[in-house]
């Protein structure tokens, strides 16, 4: 029997931050009804063609170019997501099963304008992420008693005591819940565990019974982020996680950063996308130190209050030693629990 055709896909979550705020390039559907998957927004996806491109990355950046008017900086490849059912929406449809290959990419944000897409702020689809102004209440109100919820639940427990205990784990770990410190790298596992526990609408959308049973009684798809397209709020998740490392190893930041910037500016663009307030003196000691930035000797009051200085980016950093990245500490007064 002739199986289902595949079709190798691109997916790329493009990143910007704007105004402090991480932004995601997205295509929104037709209508705003977020209760049918067909109206909620996709990341931007394009068709491999080998007869034109010779390289995946290749493809991506071209599509991307001619859908949206955007030049992309760094790109790099994340994960191919190929499971079974992920470009289903509430029923199964017969068709050709699609495999993406999904990547980060990073642009300025005084490239063109895109066409026929729209930025959103990454935090409209994870609010537990951003801890900015201290630990999100909806973690306490909505989140962590739906999980313990679940990490209590017998149904579905062939060991019970034992699942049970994974559970609470797991939610401890991911949530930094009941003194477990915060860790802001860990975006997929707690979209993954919000995933399983059937606390996000997709996870309705895919059949999962504990979903329906969850939506059914409670009113949480739109306190727990605004759902995506197929799994694209997986992919946007494991795109911030590999970002939030790769701050502290690569001098990615600066593929978002203008030519000439503050340092007041490169901490702000920081703590967006890591969803975290740094320490002001030790970021400032650690950019200047580790040979990140070079002064130009020009101040800008674009800021606001006193005159700043202006640096740029040591791009010689690069060669110079092999991890040249911000190997940053949070702010104790703001990332407490």
């Amino acid at each position: 029997m002739a199986g289902k055709a595949v079709i190798i896909g691109l997916n790329a979550a493009i990143v910007t931050v704007s105004d402090d705020h991480p932004k995601i390039l997205v295509v929104p559907q037709a209508g705003v009804n977020v209760t049918t998957p067909e109206s909620w927004d996709a990341l931007p996806f394009g068709p491999f063609d080998p007869l034109h491109h010779r390289t995946l990355d290749i493809g991506l950046r071209d599509w991307v170019q001619e859908q949206t008017h955007l030049t992309l900086g760094y790109v790099e490849q994340l994960y191919t997501f190929g499971d079974r059912g992920r470009n289903a929406m509430e029923v199964d449809e017969a068709g050709a099963h699609v495999v993406s290959v999904g990547y980060l990419a990073l642009t300025r944000t005084n490239e063109s304008e895109p066409e026929d897409a729209a930025w959103r702020d990454w935090y409209q689809f994870f609010p537990w992420e951003d801890w900015r102004d201290g630990k999100p209440s909806i973690i306490d109100q909505a989140i962590a008693p739906l999980l313990r919820e679940w990490a209590a639940d017998q149904a579905d427990a062939s060991s019970e005591e034992m699942t049970r205990g994974k559970r609470r784990d797991r939610i401890r770990l991911c949530f930094g819940l009941d003194g477990v410190h915060w860790d802001d790298e860990k975006v997929l596992e707690r979209y993954e565990l919000l995933y399983e526990a059937g606390l996000l609408r997709e996870a309705m959308r895919d059949g999962r019974q504990n979903a329906r049973v969850a939506h059914d009684t409670q009113n949480t798809e739109m306190s727990l982020g605004m759902p995506m397209q197929f799994d694209h709020r997986r992919i946007l998740a494991t795109a911030m996680s590999r970002l939030r490392a790769k701050l502290k190893y690569r001098p990615v930041a600066f593929e978002l950063m203008p030519q000439v910037f503050t340092l007041y500016e490169l901490q702000r663009t920081v703590e967006a996308l890591l969803g975290l307030h740094v320490h002001k003196q030790n970021f400032r000691r650690l950019v200047e130190k580790g040979g990140l930035v070079e002064r130009t000797g020009r101040m800008t009051t674009r800021t606001g209050g006193r005159p700043a200085e202006q640096f740029r980016f040591r791009r010689e950093v690069l060669n110079e030693r092999p991890a040249p990245g911000l190997r940053l500490a949070p702010s104790k007064s703001r990332a407490t629990t």
